[in-house]
């Protein structure tokens, strides 16, 4: 029987003599998601050129049933014997469930290769465990950080290198019903729900403006009754030299879940735009997925975005061009590793009262 080593440079070899031609690569699902009918299977029916769904496995059993049907896939009771099957080359990891980073690990022993759509949802200490283990395995891995491949977000991008200049003022706003208590450990993470949005929203943050923060400061409120459940989270970013604080661009992220469950008038009740950024050279206010109002010296300019391709699609081809690189690779692991250790900053901050140097840790291979 050959080792975990010996079956890594196997699939290692496999990976770098088929990645010369254009051709499908065989996936199979790990979880569904609540984003599986709007985001997911949308794409892989517009990739039916790039991917071929083989298996899917899913702890709802109807679920697994529509989905793999609709695909013409096998439906698999467990995702070791998902990930094992000889006609899976790769997993798309779609949603957080009992099993929280298992598969991620199986992968790396199979040496297969995994697209994660639920590691925003990872504690600090588990996002070190898999960069390391994906670095020994050498498997292709991409972290989905959705918010980055939006087109409102590749739009602003584009204006910030071409007519608006450097960031300098950044205000981030997502506000939502209340969290179920009852959900709150119920993915086999360790950690509650918000922990991934807030994540996201700290990587945005900081791929717009282009560098790592050097400071981070951070505000928790919680329920007077239910002390665990956090109702609003503020996180402020500080961009600058370590010897210049509050000099280089700053940004400011508002995450609030306060608002009863069921109450969508409220929520929906002037909604703040998901983005305001203030450039050198103007302003903008970006509304996810696809409508950016940008104002310069010639007034105001609205651009609609909704012809260009859906997120979905973008993540998933993304990833197809990462498994046909000649080159081994992870993509957005160390980024996710970052936003993931700000975040865990941003509460060491709340607890002490104070601002916090962030001093960048490197994820080390275990011994």
């Amino acid at each position: 029987m050959q080792s975990p080593e010996q079956a890594n440079q196997k699939q290692a070899g496999v990976w770098n003599a088929t990645r010369s031609a254009e051709r499908k690569i065989r996936v199979g699902l790990v979880g569904l998601g609540s984003a599986w009918e709007q985001r997911y299977r949308p794409a892989l029916r517009s990739l039916a050129d790039r991917f071929e769904v083989r298996a899917v496995c899913e702890q709802v059993r109807c679920r697994a049933e529509q989905a793999a049907a609709q695909l013409g896939a096998d439906v698999v009771d467990g995702f070791r014997s998902l990930i094992a099957r000889e006609d899976v080359e790769a997993i798309l990891m779609l949603a957080p469930q009992w099993y929280g980073p298992l598969p991620i690990f199986a992968a790396c022993e199979m040496g297969k290769a995994v697209y994660c759509a639920t590691g925003l949802e990872l504690d600090l200490q588990q996002a070190e465990q898999i960069a390391r283990r994906v670095r020994q395995a050498g498997i292709p891995f991409m972290a989905e950080l959705a918010r980055r491949h939006a087109p409102a977000t590749v739009r602003l991008k584009e204006l910030i290198a071409t007519r608006l200049g450097r960031p300098q003022l950044v205000f981030c706003h997502l506000r939502g019903p209340r969290t179920d208590p009852t959900t709150l450990q119920s993915n086999g993470l360790g950690s509650c729900p918000a922990e991934g949005e807030l994540v996201e929203l700290v990587d945005w943050c900081c791929y717009l403006v282009g560098q790592e923060p050097t400071y981070v400061t951070g505000l928790v409120h919680a329920y007077p009754s239910q002390r665990e459940q956090e109702d609003y989270v503020l996180i402020c970013l500080d961009f600058s030299r370590p010897d210049e604080p509050s000099v280089g661009p700053l940004a400011q992220i508002n995450y609030g879940r306060y608002i009863p469950a069921g109450w969508e008038e409220v929520i929906s009740y002037r909604r703040p735009a998901a983005l305001q950024i203030k450039c050198e050279q103007g302003i903008v206010f970006l509304d996810l997925p696809a409508t950016v109002v940008w104002f310069d010296e010639a007034g105001r300019h609205l651009e609609s975005l909704g012809d260009e391709r859906p997120v979905g699609e973008r993540l998933l081809s993304q990833f197809y061009r990462l498994l046909l690189s000649p080159v081994v690779a992870s993509q957005d692991l160390d980024a996710l590793f970052r936003a993931l250790y700000i975040v865990h900053q941003a509460r060491r901050s709340h607890s002490l009262g104070q601002r916090i140097r962030l001093d960048w840790p490197q994820a080390q291979p275990e011994s």
